[in-house]
């Protein structure tokens, strides 16, 4: 399975980069091809300027600017999220990817005033994020990353299937050994992706 990994931690040294790379190194041991896109790496630009806008529902025109982005959506059969959560929210090249490649004409289609995913070639979806949040707190702020991961994504991939859901909580009061124990949660959990 070709298996596309977004990753969106500015730090190289981070926890963040560490889990980035388990991920990749356990979807490989696992036999999937992997597709890791660092996107700070890869200096993506998150805004969606006021052209971009305007040819937005401009299918397939509005794909001109993020086309090798597209390429690599279209070309996945699954989806991993790596990323810390910031504000109860993704980091804004994070949100800005969705925005600006999850397009019209590429993840959905308006066909008589009814969205249709044009995703399903998706078969599955993971996401390992870290909160500075404990679950207590993301509980009562609604915890939007989860949602959006389990319900949003999830309904626009395949509402039927599953979701890998891996969170690290309360990364202000982490140790080691909990960085070390949710590494060792994600190994597992992405050799059996």
């Amino acid at each position: 399975m070709r298996v596309l990994v977004l990753h969106s931690h500015p730090v190289e040294a981070s926890y963040g980069a560490a889990l980035y790379r388990q991920t990749l190194e356990s979807l490989a041991t696992a036999g999937h091809t992997v597709d890791g896109c660092d996107l700070y790496a890869e200096s993506f630009d998150p805004v969606l300027s006021r052209d971009d806008r305007l040819v937005y529902h401009e299918y397939p025109g509005n794909i001109a600017l993020v086309k090798p982005y597209v390429d690599r959506l279209k070309q996945a059969e699954g989806l991993v999220i790596v990323t810390p959560v910031w504000n109860f929210g993704f980091p804004a090249i994070l949100k800005g990817y969705f925005d600006r490649v999850w397009l019209p004409g590429v993840s959905f289609e308006l066909v008589d005033g009814q969205v249709q995913s044009r995703l399903r070639h998706i078969q599955k979806l993971a996401a390992v994020l870290t909160y500075g949040a404990t679950p207590f707190r993301a509980f009562v702020a609604g915890n939007p990353p989860k949602k959006i991961v389990k319900r949003v994504l999830r309904a626009q991939i395949n509402p039927l299937r599953p979701v890998t859901f891996l969170a690290h909580y309360d990364m202000n009061n982490c140790t080691t050994e909990t960085r070390a124990a949710f590494l060792g949660k994600v190994k597992t959990a992405m050799e059996r992706f």
